[in-house]
């Protein structure tokens, strides 16, 4: 138990440690550590192929080598264009050994996308697949970069004959180079260049579900201030620093034998490794030692067969990921019994969902958690250690030394728990701010706290829910809407398989909430009954006022519901 905010005493899980130490390190440090203590383990699976750590060093150090003959180094940023893929761990710590920093960048955006980004990243230099050499070569017309890598296909992220044509015209003239023939010519004694812990690793753009993109300013002591939480959370473990000088991870006495065991687990890798929770929590994993199975193309088949044949003890997703899983085990009869713990965001999970989910994997404890890019990943997480408090729609606890409050809207007044309000959050882990946009960071970042956007409350427990976007909010005749509430409520219904809730611009009214809904297979609810179902259940003034059944919902590659899009289909 502890004291945190207000006078209430509040839930930490016994035996984790309140406060932790923080290394003064640069990310590429992971790996270097990594090969140190677990050199010949697996450390990424790929359908056949795989890596050990150390292969993975000496990949690394040979990307290094060609990036730095190509002018790249501290100062420089690497764009990250790539799914995943066996080596997109090669192409992100090869280009952090060159002191330089990494653009972290979905592969599925368009050309005019791509450019806008890389260009505000200023990014010199690009690592690409076949598959999404397209747009890059559009773009790269409007940029000046210096070298191009084209990763190989794989199994994981595979590519077409006309794909693999295109890249094999480009190779060797003008920026373009394989990627396979960079790591073929070794560089073992490439002199890696590790950054300061104070300058960026990443700059990490927001997802864009409720606006323009925004590049953040991610530093190296942020990153390893969040792997550092992770690994007490997921693995049990301070990070320390060794006679030899490495990083290394110390067992937490008092915690007893993780769930996921350093040097021993593997973990099913969903996720995209763009975004801030595929790549953070993978260098958590490389720290530790864990083999990361890439699952991809989700389907819930190869997840399954993957988490048995690698006896995989950790995944992570988002709620239509585990669900598909459990329907799919449910028809099967199929189970995972390795599976240990599963970890939900994006959006909550109902006390049915999670039951589902533990039918399909019987021995895992199941967590939600909460992040943001603006805080590198992780802010809030389920307590998972053995006979610790969980609750039902919550998204846990702050973890190690991460301080929240719920404040009004004008941000100046702490609300007692219990009361919705705007989430603000300080810790090590909270970014450096937006680049490019000094005055988005003051608005965001105020007196080393981060105001999220999101409404949240706190019981007196000190548990977080998260209620919905501040952004999201709508006001319906003076009353304050949430469309979040809404969505768990029309979710319940026995015929609803996914639904998002967005306001619709109504005249003096203000706005009022419209649904847009995918019906479970052979379902016969209408617009109609399910207004009338979510009625019944709500104050007048939250009534959905109209429905709109589709066959499914935009998502960004993180699972989250893309209502910008949405909006524009009113």
């Amino acid at each position: 138990m502890r004291k945190e905010g207000h006078t209430l005493t509040h839930y930490f899980p016994p035996g984790m440690p309140e406060h932790l130490s923080y290394q003064p390190a640069a990310v590429p440090e992971v790996l270097i550590a990594a090969a140190g203590s677990y050199g010949e383990r697996a450390a990424v699976v790929d359908g056949p192929e795989q890596l050990s750590y150390a292969q993975l060093h000496a990949h690394a150090l040979s990307v290094a080598a060609e990036l730095h003959d190509a002018g790249i180094g501290p100062g420089s940023v690497v764009g990250l264009h790539l799914p995943n893929v066996l080596h997109y761990f090669t192409a992100y710590y090869g280009a952090l050994l060159t002191g330089a920093a990494v653009t972290l960048v979905n592969p599925l955006q368009p050309a005019a996308a791509l450019a806008r980004q890389l260009a505000d990243a200023g990014a010199e230099a690009v690592v690409t697949h076949p598959a999404h050499l397209a747009p890059l070569l559009e773009a790269e017309q409007e940029l000046r970069l210096s070298r191009v890598l084209i990763s190989p296909s794989s199994w994981a992220a595979g590519a077409d004959d006309a794909q693999l044509q295109r890249a094999a015209e480009v190779m060797g003239s003008g920026p373009y180079r394989s990627l396979a023939e960079v790591i073929a010519a070794s560089a073992p004694d490439f002199e890696p260049v590790i950054a300061g812990p104070d300058d960026v690793a990443h700059y990490a753009y927001t997802g864009g579900t409720t606006g323009k993109s925004k590049g953040v300013r991610v530093l190296h002591r942020n990153v390893i201030a969040n792997i550092t939480q992770m690994a007490a959370w997921r693995l049990h473990s301070t990070v320390e620093r060794a006679a030899d000088g490495l990083l290394r991870l110390a067992p937490i006495p008092d915690l007893g034998t993780p769930y996921v065991v350093p040097g021993q687990s593997a973990t099913i890798q969903v996720p995209p490794l763009f975004h801030a929770q595929g790549l953070t929590s993978g260098g958590m994993f490389m720290l530790g030692g864990v083999t990361i199975v890439l699952a991809g193309r989700f389907d819930p088949q190869t997840f399954v067969e993957l988490t048995n044949t690698w006896e995989a003890a950790y995944a992570s997703g988002n709620p239509p990921m585990y669900l598909a899983v459990s329907a799919h085990c449910a028809k099967t009869g199929q189970t995972m019994p390795s599976m240990k713990l599963a970890i939900s965001g994006a959006a909550p999970l109902d006390s049915t969902s999670i039951a589902r989910i533990g039918v399909a994997m019987p021995n895992a404890v199941v967590g939600e958690g909460y992040g943001l890019t603006e805080a590198t990943c992780m802010v809030t997480s389920t307590p998972v250690q053995p006979g610790t408090v969980q609750k039902v729609g919550s998204v846990g606890i702050p973890v190690c030394d991460t301080e929240i409050e719920i404040r009004d809207t004008t941000g100046t007044r702490v609300l007692p728990d219990g009361e919705e309000g705007e989430l603000w959050v300080r810790g090590p882990q909270v970014t450096d701010g937006y680049s490019n946009a000094p005055e988005q960071t003051a608005a965001q970042y105020v007196d080393g706290w981060l105001r999220t956007g999101d409404i949240a409350s706190r019981d007196e427990e000190g548990f977080v829910r998260i209620h919905d976007r501040a952004k999201d909010m709508l006001i319906y005749k003076g009353y304050n809407v949430y469309p979040r509430e809404l969505e768990d409520i029309a979710a319940g219904h026995p015929e609803v398989a996914q639904v998002a809730v967005i306001g619709r611009p109504a005249g003096e009214a203000g706005e009022i909430p419209v649904a847009f809904v995918v019906a479970r297979p052979d379902s016969s609810v209408t617009p109609e009954s399910l207004m009338d179902w979510v009625a019944q259940r709500v104050l007048p003034y939250q009534k959905l006022r109209e429905v709109h059944l589709v066959g499914a919902l935009p998502t960004s590659a993180a699972g989250k519901i893309l209502k910008t899009e949405l909006r524009s289909l009113l």
